[in-house]
């Protein structure tokens, strides 16, 4: 079964052509990978398939929902793409915590696992503007988690991350695989691209291709 389908899909900003028409579908359960250098058109893809970007051309379903027309956001996902942006003046937790009160799907707990889960501390009051880039990075991986979302894309969630950090996210990764998840990842980190994903994808001036042998 298919979680995202991507039919002749398109992207153009006035003159400039950023997605090339393509078609592609990501399989349930699976990590998936998409590389590609700064600027080929990774994190306009991604916001297409949210429905933060409306394509040019072409339709995108998301968990069997038509992005744009039945839905205007791709439906039980959680999503980080680019720099996430959080309340500098709260700590982590009432940042989170002020997230979920808007779907009111989980409560102040499930919020401090997910803390938890990521390798932060739900009680630690420091305001997030005086975080460092990693733990921002971790805090950002927690909101698009949090909820237990059905698929999961992320846009370079290695951003900022030491070695250590690195190691338990991916394991993060992994773990969520194994609870069925369908995680969508972006990452320039080819150790990342090798150990975690089920397939990988390439764009290059705007063309996808699938890569052989994944």
């Amino acid at each position: 079964m298919d979680t995202i389908i991507l039919e002749n899909i398109s992207k153009t900003f006035k003159e400039q052509t950023v997605l090339n028409p393509l078609s592609i579908s990501f399989e349930k359960g699976k990590i998936h990978g998409i590389i590609g250098n700064n600027g080929s058109g990774k994190t306009v893809l991604f916001k297409i398939i949210c429905g933060l970007l409306l394509p040019t051309t072409g339709t995108v379903q998301v968990n069997g929902k038509a992005v744009g027309k039945e839905t205007d956001f791709a439906p039980d996902t959680g999503i980080m793409i680019e720099n996430p942006s959080f309340l500098s003046f709260e700590s982590g937790f009432r940042n989170l915590k002020d997230l979920a009160s808007i779907q009111k799907k989980i409560g102040e707990e499930q919020v401090r696992e997910t803390i938890r889960r990521v390798g932060l501390d739900p009680y630690d009051k420091k305001r997030v503007g005086k975080y460092s880039m990693g733990m921002r990075q971790r805090l950002g991986i927690a909101q698009a988690i949090m909820e237990e979302p059905s698929l999961l894309i992320l846009d370079e969630p290695m951003n900022g991350l030491d070695k250590h950090g690195i190691a338990e996210i991916r394991q993060l990764l992994m773990d969520l695989r194994k609870e069925g998840k369908t995680i969508l990842i972006a990452s320039h980190i080819a150790e990342d691209i090798n150990v975690l994903c089920d397939t990988v994808c390439e764009i290059e001036n705007g063309t996808l291709n699938k890569l052989a042998g994944w």
